[in-house]
């Protein structure tokens, strides 16, 4: 996946809400570490319910509980990186 500078951003500023220590000092080195992980960006908030949904445990979680979860990255601009760690 491609992961534009914003969302490159996003996670290196926010990366410790869901890493104890930093896993990435610069844009590039976010883009390899998504990469490695295979984290998505999600284009809708529907769309990132549907996938933690579907792919991680979520059941008895609200929706608000679900997108502030430590996996979830909002891009600011209607996006989701989800970042399985």
């Amino acid at each position: 996946m491609v992961y534009d500078k914003k969302a490159l951003q996003v996670f290196l500023d926010k990366q410790g809400k869901l890493f104890d220590e930093p896993v990435a000092d610069s844009l590039e080195e976010a883009d390899e570490f998504l990469d490695d992980c295979c984290a998505v960006i999600e284009k809708s908030k529907k769309d990132a319910l549907s996938y933690m949904k579907d792919n991680l445990d979520c059941e008895g979680m609200s929706d608000a509980e679900i997108l502030d979860s430590a996996e979830v990255f909002d891009l600011g601009d209607g996006r989701y990186l989800i970042v399985e760690g």
